[in-house]
């Protein structure tokens, strides 16, 4: 296979590959938390998952309307996932606010003999009051940082307690191989599955799957017809 094969196979195959290789890397991280959460490898995955994070978010942002609404919101979980692990526990709120509330103390400065509706701002430019308002800025960012540092931090360490992340590693390379064998998403195989169920209709749409087994067997009697598909023992 040359290289311009390879590159446009590849091209063709981005989310489920991404997904594999995210998939691998939480069950990975996961297994070497369990083993030893300070030992080098675990702390070595755990910033290349970082850096394959942050990958799977820039493709995620200039791919997402070529994929399926559960490949992207897997895709999109996954990155954040891998990018937050390392940094679940650091608390941003506080060094955004005090920088927030610097900038504002500097840019209040600069309002000496500003005016705006003809309401004079130097009184804001110093003293009390020039410290008082950034005071107050620095707050209201904080508030809405501290919230929103509470809900992602919520977010990230419930999807980085080892079971939930291996599960969800699980999960995406369960999704990428559905994509690989042709179907868009691991739900579009289920629902296929179920919708046939229902209709009581024939079993051709498993033949890419199981071609000797299913095909042209009715689902009249269904338990039947899942042991002669080879669903079941």
């Amino acid at each position: 296979m040359e290289t311009d094969d390879i590159m446009s196979w590849v091209d063709g195959n981005v989310p489920q590959l991404i997904l594999l290789l995210g998939g691998l890397l939480a069950l990975v991280i996961a297994s070497y938390y369990v083993k030893d959460k300070e030992s080098g490898a675990y702390k070595g995955f755990m910033v290349l998952g970082v850096i394959f994070g942050v990958l799977m978010a820039i493709v995620a942002a200039t791919r997402y309307n070529q994929w399926g609404n559960f490949t992207i919101l897997l895709v999109v979980l996954a990155a954040f996932t891998l990018v937050i692990r390392p940094f679940r526990d650091v608390h941003f709120a506080v060094i955004i606010a005090v920088m927030i509330m610097v900038l504002i103390y500097v840019y209040l400065g600069g309002l000496n003999g500003a005016e705006i509706a003809g309401v004079d701002l130097t009184p804001l430019s110093q003293g009390w009051p020039r410290v008082i308002v950034a005071f107050i800025a620095g707050s209201f960012v904080y508030m809405l940082l501290h919230f929103a540092e509470a809900l992602v931090g919520g977010i990230g360490k419930l999807m980085n307690m080892w079971p939930v992340l291996a599960a969800f590693g699980v999960i995406c390379i369960a999704e990428a191989t559905a994509m690989f064998l042709g179907y868009g998403s691991i739900l579009d195989l289920l629902g296929i599955k179920f919708r046939n169920h229902r209709r009581g209709g024939q079993a051709d749409v498993w033949l890419p799957v199981f071609p000797r087994f299913c095909a042209n067997k009715p689902l009249n009697d269904s338990s039947r017809w899942w042991s002669q598909c080879g669903l079941v023992a």
